[in-house]
């Protein structure tokens, strides 16, 4: 287990310098000269004055220098100064990462509730449940982001008026007042992917000769089911539920700007659309570290949950 957590550790320090420096290069190949938006705009902007806002930000040096100190200065918790708002970085981002963090965990709740309860009940119901379980989430999974989003802000907050369709609310209840539609509009799409997981791990455990066993003994079936078929697909479960989380602060870009929420999500997009570039990488290479740390925490706790899983690593 410990050669393990070391290459795994090793790995994502790897995986997190090559991805820092493509999110790097990727932003500086964006269409748009950042020292042209730094100076003003193109409008009485002289070579003398371009060449000036170069060097004042280092945009004159080599990509590889560039780069370099850009991940000196990030190692050390400088993200930078933004074009736009003139402020730094860290400012901006810590000010709207709690409406992010908060709209991805209320999000990620949704997921496992509906999500892995969808499955249980597909699985143990089969029949006519099963396969309106599985239309169901198929049908929600075919539905992007963002017209769920627009469907919701239509019919439950402008038609019903159940739900308000801005802003992130004042307190704990205020905000889950606000975000229970955005949250909503994130889940839905990864409900079909978590229930059908849930289901195939769930069949496969029922099939198992330990679950025949607790039958023939003259266990209750409700017995079975919690503590020889569940316990022994929540790996898989697991797995999955970790993977889409992760993926959901990317998937906060399109829901915070439909719904107005002041997140880092909706600061990227406004980010991107001025060409400032510091607030685009900061935010970006937040994303790409969540999602990493995210994903590897899974990996080291799935042997803990599943112990034939530390089995077979262990057996190579």
């Amino acid at each position: 287990m410990r050669a393990h957590f070391a290459r795994r550790v090793a790995g994502l320090l790897a995986t997190l310098l090559a991805t820092s420096f493509v999110i790097f290069v990727a932003v500086y190949a964006a269409p748009g000269d950042p020292a042209v938006f730094l100076a003003g705009g193109k409008e009485g902007l002289t070579p003398e004055k371009l060449a000036a806002v170069r060097e004042e930000y280092h945009l004159d040096e080599p990509l590889a220098v560039q780069y370099g100190r850009w991940l000196w200065d990030c190692v050390h918790g400088d993200l930078g100064r933004s074009f736009q708002y003139n402020d730094q970085v860290v400012d901006l981002v810590s000010s709207r990462l709690p409406t992010t963090l908060t709209l991805v965990v209320f999000s990620s709740v949704f997921l496992i509730v509906l999500g892995v309860g969808a499955g249980i009940l597909a699985a143990v119901r089969r029949g006519w449940v099963d396969s309106v379980v599985v239309s169901g989430t198929t049908l929600a999974a075919s539905v992007p982001s963002f017209v769920a989003a627009i469907a919701m802000i239509a019919l439950l907050g402008v038609k019903l008026r159940w739900f308000p369709v801005t802003g992130s609310g004042e307190g704990f209840w205020g905000t889950v007042y606000h975000l229970t539609l955005p949250s909503l509009a994130m889940a839905v799409g990864s409900l079909a992917l978590i229930s059908r997981v849930t289901r195939q791990a769930m069949l496969d455990a029922f099939s198992s000769e330990h679950v025949e066993v607790a039958r023939a003994t003259g266990l209750p079936e409700r017995q079975i089911i919690v503590r020889h078929v569940l316990r022994n697909s929540l790996g898989p479960i697991m797995t999955m539920c970790g993977l889409v989380m992760a993926g959901m602060l990317a998937g906060t870009v399109v829901v915070e700007t439909v719904f107005g929420l002041a997140g880092i999500g909706s600061l990227l997009v406004g980010a991107i659309n001025v060409h400032d570039f510091p607030v685009a990488q900061a935010v970006l290479l937040l994303m790409v570290v969540g999602y990493i740390v995210v994903t590897t925490a899974v990996d080291l706790v799935h042997p803990l949950i599943d112990p034939r899983v530390r089995l077979n690593r262990s057996e190579k």
